[in-house]
């Protein structure tokens, strides 16, 4: 078993705390050192120059399924160029009116080393693979669906 901390500080500064007044931005200390300003998606007050939760969580399942995939791929002698992905969460409401993200759509474009061309039956191998195996998406309800062209 592992940890994984991450510390986040937030500070009113002497602003005014009303709803609509006080900063959303806070930092996220990470125990590497790594640092990054988030605040409140936009349409909650945030700062548009800062990641907000709901894209930091799109962020990470996209990147656990990319290091998965990875894994595997490097597993079956897969060699992998580049991988980009285009992430879409769906923030709505679920069935109990509380606001979730309720799906989340991962849109992998991926190059294989030359003179590796993996079937498509393969890919969705890989991709299927891949999300049983990646430890965030495990750890969530929302759905999680991975579109290959």
């Amino acid at each position: 078993m592992s940890e994984h901390k991450a510390n986040l500080v937030w500070t009113r500064n002497g602003a005014d705390f009303g709803y609509k007044n006080y900063s959303r931005n806070h930092t996220w200390t990470f125990e590497n050192g790594a640092k990054l300003e988030a605040s409140a998606a936009t349409q909650y007050l945030g700062d548009p120059e800062c990641v907000d939760p709901e894209q930091a969580f799109v962020a990470s399942l996209s990147s656990c399924h990319l290091l998965t995939f990875l894994a595997l791929a490097s597993f079956q002698k897969l060699t992998v160029e580049s991988y980009e992905d285009n992430a879409i969460g769906h923030l709505g409401k679920n069935a109990d009116g509380k606001m979730v993200i309720s799906r989340v759509d991962l849109y992998p474009i991926i190059q294989f080393a030359d003179g590796i061309t993996p079937t498509r039956e393969q890919l969705e191998t890989l991709h299927h693979n891949a999300h049983e195996e990646c430890f965030l998406a495990n750890s969530v309800k929302c759905e999680i669906v991975t579109h290959i062209d």
